[in-house]
Parts: C-alpha cells; structure tokens; sequence
C-alpha cells in the first residue's frame, strides 16, 4: 500500500514543475529533457495499469506528466516558428 501511494505523491513533482515552467520563456525548454520526459511517463504509465492492483494514482501522475510535457514542446515548437534560433543544448 505504501508503493501504491507515496510513489506517485512524490512523482507529482514533474508535472507541476512542468506546470510551474509554463510561466518562463519558452528559450529556457530542453528539447531533449522534455522528449525523454514525455518517453518515460509513457513507460510508466504502462506499468501503472498492468500491475495489479492498477494503480491509478501513478497513472494519472504519469498521464499528467505527458500532458504538461507535451504543452511544453509546442510551446519550444511555437517560439522557433516565430524565428527564434535554437537554443544549443
């Protein structure tokens, strides 16, 4: 029951920094930090349903996650279309 219930509590912490970084310029988003993000919320997503018991909790963190993430790389997608020039990584 612990496992299934402060390990998603304490992964809450990547979408709402995602969340969080909305308000900053877009010039400051790792491309690849937020591909590898969004990759693995994917993964664990995935293991959040096949265990048994499901757990929804971690999956929903998850499902936030590649939300959050997601917004995230239009954003960085949005700014380069307006002529902004790629940040080095």
């Amino acid at each position: 029951l612990r496992t299934h219930f402060w390990g998603p509590v304490a992964n809450w912490g990547l979408p709402l920094a995602a969340f969080k970084d909305m308000r900053a310029s877009p010039e400051i988003i790792s491309v690849r930090m937020t591909l590898a993000l969004i990759l693995y919320s994917l993964a664990f997503m995935r293991f959040a349903y096949r265990v048994q018991p499901r757990n929804w909790l971690l999956l929903s963190c998850h499902a936030t996650n590649v939300l959050a993430q997601s917004l995230q790389a239009r954003r960085y997608v949005q700014h380069r279309r307006r002529g902004a020039a790629p940040r080095p990584e």
